[in-house]
């Protein structure tokens, strides 16, 4: 395949910030008809020895199968493929993305590997400097990592074997189950925010045959899977894994539907069973009872608004112009702040052995998938709600949704003015992160217009 070859561009960035590479998709201007394909496999652990949640918990067992998701598109210039994942996260994915374009010639980087971050689910891929996972929170042992990127591989190999003429469409829709988590109760930080920013928006992204039939839906909303709650020890996929379920299911299984977790650093759910005043109530052993039924029913509400907003979808095209790019941007770390003894106990998997040097900078990783005027932007980190608005201000497609936590997981990014108020654990220092993610992702959709 003829390609460009990488670009410099002018990047917008204060002196916290360099942006190390920029490549992008070929022949962009090309329309043609387009294919699709999606498939899933299942991911559930066999053998949870060694398997630790994002509060250092060993899991005990399986509630409900978690899954990784993929779909691949095709016009015949260009192809690309999103990977949805029913992980808390996974590390940076450029080893895997490049052995998916040795092996199934899609380009690195025009494949985005996200994970939907629901927290009672084990972590995949490489550990990264700098974030919980390099402390052994949570913690993945080498065998299920490897066990993950093959079925990584293998879902996407299925959904290119699969892929079959399509139309495409987007929509959105309206959820009101997360809340501002970025509040000060007079002693906490991190309490509810009722009044605080909160993207409710539903995005659809939907793939059918010529003749309507579904292949795949891609949805993006910006909430924590969380409701489980550190008093859970069981697999699941929580509320991520309870819309795709529900969506399923009301295709009778014909669909594959993949949860993109949107600005969401900054958002819970309403209800949730991870912090005891969100609750039902503030008994542990009420809440573990009572958190399947409130992943459920949150579930099913982002689900049935899914489906709505898909059944909305009138004006879909099979002549498309697929473009991708991605560039990566380079902030200071936060530096490493030592925590008491008591919270490293807590926190921390004794087991855990590695020694992860803390690092100087962090990479965010920058994508763009654009099919039309659908522009499918990932960052690879937490972001909060404000540095999507931001975005979308700027923006030159009014169609464009952010997956987070996209091809790799470096912590929490909030926007500068967060850091005035109770911002935890950021991955970057202020100043670096909302202007040129902003700046990086408006070039590159401008680059490829």
């Amino acid at each position: 395949m003829f390609r460009l070859p990488k670009l410099n561009i002018v990047f917008r960035c204060v002196a916290t910030c360099t942006l190390l590479f920029v490549s992008s998709s070929i022949r962009a201007a090309e329309t043609n008809s387009l294919r699709a394909g999606a498939a899933k496999v299942d991911i559930t652990p066999k053998d949870l020895t060694g398997l630790v949640s994002v509060w250092a918990k060993p899991f005990t067992g399986v509630h409900d199968s978690i899954f990784a998701r993929a779909i691949v598109i095709d016009n015949g210039v260009n192809s690309a493929a999103i990977v949805s994942l029913d992980l808390v996260e996974f590390g940076d994915t450029t080893a895997l993305r490049q052995r998916i374009q040795r092996e199934l010639a899609i380009a690195a980087e025009h494949i985005i590997i996200s994970a939907t971050h629901d927290h009672n689910a084990p972590r995949g891929g490489p550990l990264t400097p700098g974030t919980s996972s390099a402390q052994g929170r949570p913690y993945s042992p080498p065998a299920y990592i490897q066990f993950v990127d093959d079925s990584i591989v293998l879902a996407l190999k299925n959904a290119k074997a699969a892929l079959q003429p399509a139309r495409v469409g987007v929509g959105s829709g309206r959820s009101d189950i997360n809340v501002n988590r970025a509040g000060y109760d007079g002693k906490l930080w991190g309490a509810t925010d009722p009044d605080g920013p909160s993207d409710k928006t539903v995005w659809v992204v939907k793939f059918e045959t010529p003749s309507g039939d579904p292949i795949a839906l891609l949805m993006n909303y910006a909430v924590h899977s969380v409701v489980a709650g550190q008093g859970n020890s069981l697999i699941t996929g929580d509320l991520a894994g309870a819309a795709e379920r529900f969506v399923e299911r009301s295709y009778d299984d014909k669909v594959v539907a993949l949860w993109t977790m949107g600005p969401a650093g900054d958002q819970n759910p309403k209800v949730n069973m991870s912090v005891a005043a969100d609750g039902i109530n503030k008994d542990p052993v009420k809440n573990r009872a009572m958190a399947y039924e409130v992943m459920d029913a949150e579930g099913l509400i982002v689900g049935a608004e899914v489906i709505q907003t898909a059944n909305r979808i009138q004006r879909t095209t099979s002549d498309t112009r697929i473009v991708a790019a991605e560039s990566i941007l380079s902030c200071a770390a936060t530096p490493d702040k030592p925590r008491p003894a008591s919270a490293n106990a807590a926190m921390t998997n004794p087991d855990f052995k590695e020694n992860i040097p803390w690092p100087a900078t962090m990479n965010i990783h920058l994508n763009l998938i654009q099919i039309n005027q659908i522009a499918i932007t990932g960052v690879s980190g937490e972001v909060y709600t404000k540095i999507y608005w931001h975005l979308k201000k700027e923006s030159p497609l009014a169609d464009m949704m952010m997956v987070t936590i996209s091809n790799d997981r470096i912590g929490y990014i909030g926007d500068d003015a967060a850091y005035d108020g109770p911002i935890n654990n950021a991955a970057v220092v202020r100043g670096c992160a909302e202007n040129g993610i902003v700046n990086g992702l408006v070039d590159l959709m401008k680059q490829n217009k």
